[in-house]
């Protein structure tokens, strides 16, 4: 299901770029976007997944049907309520909240004015999608994982129709994308209305501050907000500080953002998903080797699948980018820019879906304090790096300084990663199971061997922009599906097998 709504974010940016390209319009959009989704990124599934998962998963197998009930009734309308009057101040403060994320508008009447007015649209997403996060918990403590899956294809759905049906309908064309987040903001939430009933966890949401479950949720919350965000504050960060610089910058980094987002979607968001219930419930009955197990076999996963991936993105940054986007208002020299990105967004790649499986270790054990340590430091690491990386490009001469904003992100996601590995191993949550070096030597090989033949086979990023998008397609996919097929091949050869892959018990 991870992979069906991937499939169709890919379509989605795809008619975005062919009907609105990378300028003013686009800019402001993803600032307009980025704005409610970081904060649905920071609240709904960061620190209030990671708050209410473990609550409720020891509610779930220590309490009662009815009190299990009780605390959603009651996290339902305190969340309620608090999300429409976030929401409300959202909407009138819109300008000055457009001021504060991308101060680099105010330099662009026009581009500040339009971002302002999306923002009024999109910012209501937070309110639908947080209460979409609260509904996908539940669904996931009960072990119903496909339901919030495939909840955000609605989203990619309504964005496309939005970009195809609607924008001839305004002035500003890019304006029906924001109507198309509102949309798809309360469809995602209905959706999963039906499947929380059919389990008889729909029940009347009741005002709860003074909660028992609702306070512990509240406490886990609080450091978790900035902890379990640290890699969309550093994207958040690139898009301010992107907005100094030339108009297409902020675009640029969406796009080669998202092809990013595409494995950690897949693998981390998906691990991430479906460990932090296991874990939970492993730490609710204390089954401590039941957990460093979990643990371990998820972090194998992300060695084998990550690495590969991370270095197909960086060998096919160009061709990537040219097949998807290049059509209609999107130009070779946006693909050519939005490449620079790319590659310097891959390096991380390994370190973003390293975090995304490694938090809920501290998570599930109801610790949100030290990742919040961590991501300090990392943060911090970031907002220096991005100014180094910058000036460095600037002070050159050369173009692509967005670059360096990616090349920091991917920096600190490294420096994240490790730190939170090893407070997992010294405070003896995890202990690595045996058999992680041959396993590391199995996927060193097979992956030079796949870089090898991508570096060979590929063709130059000139040839790409001059074929029509029926050869770039068919050639893409030959890429793809042979690089794929060498890397398993070799790992098969060295004496990997699908059962070594499979987590028992």
């Amino acid at each position: 299901m991870t992979l069906l709504s991937r499939i169709l974010g890919f379509v989605r940016d795809i008619v975005v770029a062919r009907f609105f390209g990378a300028g003013m319009g686009t800019d402001a959009f993803f600032v307009a976007f980025k704005i409610p989704n970081f904060l649905r990124r920071l609240f709904a599934e960061g620190a209030f997944s990671q708050g209410f998962v473990p609550v409720l998963s020891e509610f779930k197998a220590q309490r009662s049907e009815a009190e299990v009930r009780q605390l959603a009734a009651h996290v339902a309308g305190t969340l309620g309520g608090i999300l429409a009057l976030v929401t409300l101040v959202g909407v009138l403060a819109a300008p000055w909240l457009i001021m504060l994320f991308a101060p680099g508008f105010l330099d662009e009447p026009d581009k500040l004015a339009l971002a302002a007015e999306m923002l009024r649209y999109t910012f209501p997403y937070l309110f639908f999608i947080s209460l979409t996060a609260f509904a996908g918990g539940i669904l996931n403590t009960f072990g119903r994982f496909a339901v919030p899956a495939f909840t955000p294809v609605l989203l990619n759905l309504c964005l496309i129709g939005a970009a195809i049906f609607l924008a001839p309908y305004f002035s500003q064309p890019v304006f029906a994308l924001a109507i198309g987040v509102f949309v798809a903001g309360a469809a995602q939430l209905l959706f999963q209305l039906p499947f929380l009933w059919r389990l008889g966890m729909l029940p009347l949401p009741r005002w709860g501050w003074r909660d028992s479950g609702v306070q512990r949720i509240l406490r886990l919350m609080l450091p978790a907000i900035f902890g379990s965000s640290v890699m969309q504050i550093n994207l958040l960060l690139d898009t301010l500080l992107a907005s100094f610089l030339v108009t297409g910058s902020v675009s640029w980094l969406y796009y080669s953002d998202r092809l990013v987002e595409f494995p950690v979607g897949i693998l981390g968001v998906a691990l991430a998903t479906v460990i932090l219930p296991k874990l939970s419930r492993d730490h609710a009955t204390a089954s401590g080797e039941a957990f460093t197990r979990t643990l371990d076999w998820a972090l194998r996963l992300v060695l084998i699948f990550s690495i590969p991936a991370a270095l197909g993105l960086f060998l096919l940054a160009g061709p990537l980018l040219a097949t998807l986007f290049q059509y209609g208002a999107f130009q070779g020299d946006d693909v050519r820019l939005s490449s620079y990105s790319l590659m310097a967004y891959s390096w991380g790649l390994i370190g973003f879906i390293l975090v995304k499986v490694l938090a809920p270790g501290f998570y599930a054990r109801q610790d949100t304090k030290t990742p919040v340590r961590i991501g300090i430091i990392a943060m911090v690491s970031n907002m220096v790096l991005n100014i180094v990386f910058v000036l460095a490009i600037l002070w050159s001469g050369r173009e692509g300084a967005h670059a360096g904003l990616a090349l920091a992100t991917a920096c600190s996601a490294f420096i994240n990663s490790g730190l939170l590995y090893r407070a997992l191993r010294r405070q003896g949550i995890y202990r690595p199971q045996p058999g992680w070096w041959p396993l590391g030597l199995q996927v060193a090989g097979a992956t030079l061997a796949m870089a090898a033949f991508l570096m060979w086979w590929v063709a130059p990023l000139s040839q790409w922009l001059d074929w029509n998008a029926g050869t770039r397609a068919l050639q893409l996919a030959q890429s793809v599906a042979l690089g794929a097929l060498v890397y398993l091949a070799c790992l098969w050869a060295l004496g990997l097998r699908r059962g070594h892959l499979i987590r028992r018990g």
